[in-house]
């Protein structure tokens, strides 16, 4: 199918550019060896003290390789040996983790709590004891056997890289020798709620001492570069608009469309997701000279919070970015399943989160026969639904969901919220722009159409949980007046139009719709914006008092833009002189 007029122009690999030339990649293992030996041999010390700090999902036996043959030492010491046990890891984050299958409660607990404190305190006894020589320290809470170093390299992995190896079984858990034992999905329920949330805790307090970052998220493509230059493009990248690095991934019930317009592999099945705004996840690419960095783009979010979310998104939500925007395509594909969003109350009690996930479908596309499932029908029978959903999931009679759930037919640029507790899920042939609050792993599902997943297996149904949050009242008529384009004009000017397109007033997200054939002047007001451009072919974003470069977003491209950039203009670029052009701005109301 043709979706596009043009060849497709869409950035896959957006970059913040660094043009301090000071700051040099190394590349591959034998330059990266030689330049930290250089290192090791400038500290004007008898005993030099080296650690290596890992994130969870780097590949060990590479690392340790090469570094441990390479690297001028007397001892080398692996911090793994100085955990506790493995049973006692298990119990440790089994409160956490539960027996649940996708999902856990975030947890509390600090990098201290998987080492056995009288291992340690033998182990640095016997550093301290040293008189000469060079210690490596290395692995996974190294920093902790001794907590100010001579040199501090920081392995750092970008999520969806580890999610990749999870699935091939590549890498464990930490503490833990699980990576062949497990469900791939039991690995990274063990990232998200467990995993992730220990090393960040640690990271957040080791970014001033940085002496060298390392990045191995292509396997035995190693590149390194000095952590002062990591910090230097993390100022760069909250002073000016930016997109992190769009994901994109096969589903069951994916289409077509993303192929074309984001200029992916014609040859792959489908593209069912693509995470272009997931700061939690997604990467950030640090350009050097002609050299590229992969970090996650999360290390943003810590390291600059009130520059980049703004003060009162900053005093909401501290340093978690709230909006995710992402593409559900199932253009020539299928139903996404039935599915509900846990409330807020429900998320908090049940999983650790203070904020649920409220979202909206904004429709980039679509066929003729496209519809949305959103709200109940009126009239209908709490209990009869959930006693046909359970045996349809038994194997009996497949649900009858219109009988059930309100339908609705969508055109390109229609816009639907859905408040947490609302049943929906996106139909066939559209293309969506999902926008949400960010815990994006509470999706209840209800029904999935009796399909497998693309593992072979049957994809988790949760009724027990969803039967507990879903609003009942939310039938026909409130979801036509409250859910459905409730699209108001706001402003307008020479050559532009503001609407207002949601969300709705139980969720905290707001979205502004420009329509614009002249340059539009907008302000973050003080909070973070993020933006797509959901028609016309190019536009660039400019500062007014020159703060940044030119910035250049094209058709469907997702971007930020910190709220210390303050005032900033978008104007149309494109090809074709005539053209309507619009973008879709989402933001935190306070």
């Amino acid at each position: 199918m043709n979706y596009l007029k043009k060849p497709s122009e869409f950035n896959k690999t957006p970059v913040v550019e660094v043009k301090d030339e000071t700051y040099k990649v190394i590349n591959g293992w034998d330059g990266i060896v030689a330049e930290l030996n250089v290192a090791i041999n400038s500290i004007k010390k008898t005993k030099k003290i080296v650690v290596i700090e890992t994130y969870q999902g780097v590949i060990h036996e590479e690392l340790i390789s090469n570094l441990e043959d390479g690297l001028v030492h007397t001892r080398f010491i692996q911090a793994s040996e100085y955990m506790l046990p493995e049973e006692e890891i298990k119990k440790l984050v089994f409160p956490d983790l539960t027996k649940d299958r996708i999902f856990g409660f975030l947890t509390r607990l600090t990098m201290n709590a998987f080492f056995d404190p009288e291992k340690v305190m033998s182990v640095q006894s016997k550093i301290e004891s040293e008189k000469e020589g060079v210690i490596l320290i290395y692995g996974i809470g190294a920093v902790l056997l001794f907590p100010n170093p001579d040199l501090l390299v920081y392995a750092d992995m970008a999520r969806w890289e580890i999610q990749l190896r999870m699935r091939q079984h590549l890498v464990d858990n930490l503490g833990v020798n699980n990576r062949n034992s497990v469900d791939w999905m039991l690995l990274y329920k063990q990232g998200y709620f467990v995993d992730w949330r220990v090393c960040d805790r640690l990271k957040k307090t080791l970014f001033d001492r940085w002496d060298f970052l390392l990045d191995t998220n292509k396997k035995d493509e190693p590149k390194m570069v000095k952590g002062k230059a990591i910090l230097e493009g993390l100022r760069i990248a909250i002073s000016r608009p930016f997109s992190v690095v769009p994901f994109f991934d096969p589903g069951p019930w994916g289409g077509q469309w993303m192929k074309e317009v984001c200029n992916l592999d014609v040859s792959a099945t489908n593209y069912a997701w693509c995470f272009n705004c997931v700061p939690e996840e997604n990467s950030l690419l640090l350009k050097f000279g002609n050299d590229v960095i992969e970090i996650p783009s999360i290390n943003l979010v810590f390291r600059h919070p009130k520059e980049l979310l703004g003060d009162p998104v900053y005093g909401r939500f501290g340093d978690e970015f709230p909006i995710r925007f992402d593409f559900l395509d199932t253009m020539d594909g299928g139903n996404l399943s039935l599915q509900v969003h846990p409330t807020t109350e429900y998320i908090h009690e049940k999983f650790g989160m203070h904020y649920t996930q409220d979202e909206s479908y904004y429709i980039m596309d679509a066929e003729k026969d496209a519809i949305v499932y959103l709200g109940l029908r009126k009239g209908i029978n709490p209990e009869a639904i959930m006693n046909e959903l359970e045996k349809a999931q038994a194997g009996g009679k497949s649900f009858e969901e219109e009988k059930h759930v309100q339908t609705w037919q969508v055109k390109k640029h229609d816009h639907f919220l859905i408040p947490a507790g609302t049943v929906h899920c996106s139909g066939k042939n559209s293309m969506v722009l999902e926008i949400s609050a960010t815990p994006f792993i509470f999706t209840f599902k209800l029904w999935d159409w009796g399909r497998m997943g693309l593992d072979g297996k049957p994809r988790p149904i949760n009724i027990e949980h969803g039967k507990k949050v879903i609003q009942w009242d939310r039938t026909t008529e409130w979801t036509q007046n409250c859910l459905v384009n409730d699209i108001k004009v706001v402003a307008e000017g020479d050559g532009w139009v503001e609407e207002s397109t949601g969300l709705h007033e139980l969720e905290f997200i707001e979205t502004r719709r420009h329509w614009f054939t002249k340059k539009v002047e907008h302000d973050t007001s003080h909070g973070v914006s993020v933006i797509c451009l959901v028609e016309g072919d190019k536009v660039v974003v400019e500062s007014p008092v020159n703060t940044f470069e030119p910035f250049v977003v094209h058709y469907a491209e997702v971007f930020i833009v910190p709220a210390k950039v303050g005032t900033y203009t978008i104007r149309p670029n494109g090809s074709n002189k005539g053209q309507k052009y619009a973008t879709l701005k989402a933001y935190v109301r306070f």
